[in-house]
């Protein structure tokens, strides 16, 4: 890893964590619930709009989704106003 940082310039570092498969799983367990009831996605459309809408609503949830101008909204309004 120090050759190829030093040939290509980056900053690669090698983490050594026992639990960095769990990040991971965790990210994608919303997925799964939605997923599993529905027997798999039907086409790479489907499964794109899906995963589309679940990083808007944690964008929402977390507050990193601002309306246009200064007032503040709560989650469901800021649904609706995309939704509308």
């Amino acid at each position: 890893m120090k050759r190829s940082n030093k040939t290509h310039q980056t900053a690669i570092i090698i983490r050594h964590s026992k639990y960095l498969n769990k990040i991971v799983e965790q990210d994608h367990r919303g997925v799964k619930r939605i997923l599993h009831p529905m027997l798999g996605f039907k086409s790479l459309w489907a499964a794109r709009c899906t995963i589309a809408g679940m990083e808007v609503m944690h964008a929402i949830r977390k507050g990193q989704l601002m309306a246009p101008g200064n007032t503040p909204h709560t989650p469901a309004e800021q649904f609706y106003a995309l939704a509308a």
